[in-house]
């Protein structure tokens, strides 16, 4: 079992929070394996490991469940038609460990290094890992403590360059550039539910029926009647919605016919699609509050494709050079790692369990460590 103090919580990535339970019997790769090399700077299977298990753990512990199924198999799935989704995902992880270094070796252009109170914490926190974990913990996750150490000194750097890489953008958006229609909808359905939550299709008289129901609502709104109360009467919902010519939700041929209008009280008609029917009544041309709010978004993407611009022009200057008859080593299926929420190791420390088989005592130390940082 590893685990994961307070401080190397608050440190590291987010969703460890605070241990990881190893499976399996994979053989490991030497942790002083150079798995990369990056503006010269060599990346060790040690550093790039202790990464892609922590976010193996992450996965294994939320994403299998979520999708109901084992990790095994999650692993083995086909990301695309190249890759199953290890693969996939260990390509992404060697790439952001690229970045970490890459962002580390430009730090000093941004007046960006470690405190002597930050160096202090990051071995602290790796002296504390190192203490809490087995030997063969360690092996498993590559959790040495000088790999940690090097892993959370480029995390707390990164995190720190953060802010600088995204300041200078312009932050002035227009109205017009952002502007947020408003709409009022009502959705008939083409699936009904019973009581039990059982759905069925409508037949085809049923559906010919409800699109003239659409039809009456949307005549008697353009009428000059309240678009909620005639939705209520039939035995439907208005909903409330803004939107802009890209938008999706809830539906794209019902954003094109709305976008279309051009008075405020104007009123769509019914729009058929392979869900339902829609019908809509434009109530305002500019949303002032979801127009701020989209001004906001602007300038955070503007933001963003600054600092991945940045990192674009920092990887193409450098020479990157990865070993992939070391990384290729490190497989998921066979080594299972789960993640222990803080509260299932508070439910297990309070309850005096004995030590676990792989030689970690419960009930030994604080691992109520909560995340709150994450690499990008």
């Amino acid at each position: 079992m590893v685990r994961f103090g307070k401080k190397a919580a608050v440190l590291t990535a987010a969703g460890v929070l605070a241990a990881m339970t190893v499976t399996g019997c994979s053989s490991t790769v030497d942790s002083d394996k150079v798995v990369a090399t990056v503006g010269g700077e060599e990346i060790t299977m040690g550093v790039a490991g202790f990464y892609a298990r922590m976010t193996q753990g992450q996965y294994e512990t939320y994403y299998a469940q979520m999708m109901g199924m084992t990790a095994a198999d999650m692993w083995s799935q086909a990301a695309d038609e190249e890759q199953t989704y290890e693969e996939y995902l260990k390509d992404s992880i060697l790439e952001s460990v690229e970045n970490l270094y890459l962002i580390s070796q430009h730090a000093s252009e941004y007046d960006v290094s470690l405190t002597e109170d930050e160096r202090k914490a990051i071995t602290d926190t790796a002296e504390q890992f190192d203490a809490d974990n087995t030997e063969d913990a360690k092996e498993y996750a590559y959790g040495y403590q000088k790999d940690i150490e090097k892993y959370l000194e480029l995390v707390t750097i990164q995190n720190k360059m953060d802010s600088k890489m995204r300041e200078g953008v312009d932050e002035e958006v227009s109205d017009e550039e952002a502007a947020q229609k408003g709409m009022q909808y009502v959705f008939f359905s083409y699936t009904a539910t019973d009581d039990s939550g059982s759905s069925t299709e409508l037949t085809d008289e049923e559906k010919e029926a409800l699109k003239t129901t659409a039809q009456n609502l949307a005549d008697r709104v353009r009428n000059g009647e309240d678009i909620s109360a005639v939705a209520t009467e039939l035995g439907y919902q208005a909903s409330d919605a803004t939107f802009d010519s890209e938008s999706t939700t809830p539906n794209s041929d019902l954003i094109a016919a709305a976008d279309a209008l051009e008075a405020e009280g104007d009123v769509t008609d019914p729009v058929e699609t392979d869900s339902g029917i829609y019908v809509a009544r434009l109530t305002t041309l500019l949303d002032r509050e979801a127009t701020d709010q989209e001004k906001e978004t602007i300038v955070e993407q503007r933001r963003q494709d600054q600092y991945d611009s940045l990192l674009e022009e920092w990887r193409s200057a450098a020479e990157i050079s990865v070993n992939e008859s070391v990384w290729n080593k490190l497989d998921f299926e066979d080594l299972g790692i789960t993640i222990i929420t803080s509260e299932e190791e508070d439910t297990s420390e309070s309850s005096g369990e004995e030590s676990t088989e792989d030689g970690t005592a419960d009930g030994t130390e604080d691992a109520s460590g909560t995340a709150e940082d994450s690499t990008e």
